[in-house]
């Protein structure tokens, strides 16, 4: 498991971040909803060891980088941790990576200040600016109500098996879902619910690579990706027999797609 030995104070968090530093080109891993950096453990060190300078972190409130005493989790605060962290690390215009609710985070910075992302890597994420059905816009509604109903001792493993195919990923999930506390999952969900604001005729302002687990089930990930990389006039990536959680499903595959588009 990659080490977080770093600091970076915010207000209301303080994150855990790690940063292998040399002179090549920066990628920063963002991990998904409720989980946190080890997911992306794997591709981390591939991309160290092809030569590039690889930053992973946790969110706050997820893994190290825990809440004060008090403070909600709230998405505006988590896209400027993240720009806030490309600022003090100086390296704009990096590649970002990220899952799921992280996927959403870079495309809304890269789409608020194009000087802070050269390229993303989305994985397992839906299309923030993406047209929606009335059927989806209805499910976006009723999320956050459905998953309350849900009684806290089950919730964590209902989770972990939606989101993971092989048993060693979703025992990874069960463990991160299950240390976070049900109220703050809960604001973290209706974070990435906000995210999702149609706007049709958005089009990427960086080069744009998309990974999809051949069976991601979670939201409207496997309609709206291959909506969005027909928008984009680009093939998306899918990866067979993975689900939400591709990189640690199938992390040869990922980490290949990821290199693939590095180069």
């Amino acid at each position: 498991m990659v080490h977080l030995s770093e600091t970076l104070d915010r207000p209301g968090a303080t994150l855990h971040y790690e940063d292998t530093g040399g002179g090549g080109d920066a990628v920063v891993f963002t991990h998904g909803a409720g989980v946190d950096h080890a997911m992306f453990d794997a591709q981390f060190d591939a991309v160290r060891d092809a030569g590039f300078r690889a930053v992973t972190w946790d969110m706050r409130g997820h893994g190290m980088s825990a809440l004060d005493d008090g403070v909600r989790f709230r998405v505006e605060d988590a896209l400027d941790d993240l720009a806030a962290l490309i600022t003090h690390l100086g390296f704009p215009r990096s590649t970002l990576v990220g899952h799921s609710l992280g996927g959403n985070l870079v495309q809304e910075i890269a789409r608020r200040d194009r000087t802070q992302a050269g390229h993303l890597v989305i994985v397992d994420s839906t299309w923030n600016a993406g047209p929606l059905t009335r059927m989806e816009r209805f499910g976006l509604r009723i999320a956050a109500p459905s998953l309350a109903m849900i009684p806290a001792s089950r919730l964590p493993r209902l989770m972990a098996t939606a989101s993971a195919t092989t048993p060693a990923a979703i025992e990874y999930a069960h463990r991160c879902f299950a240390r976070m506390p049900k109220p703050v999952f809960l604001d973290v969900w209706r974070a990435t619910v906000s995210l999702v604001d149609p706007d049709p005729g958005h089009r990427s302002t960086v080069p744009l690579t998309l990974i999809r687990g051949a069976a991601d089930r979670t939201g409207n990930i496997a309609t709206a990706m291959p909506r969005w990389a027909a928008a984009e006039r680009i093939e998306e990536q899918v990866i067979p027999g993975a689900g939400h959680i591709a990189p640690m499903d199938a992390p040869d595959a990922v980490t290949e797609a990821i290199l693939a588009a590095l180069r």
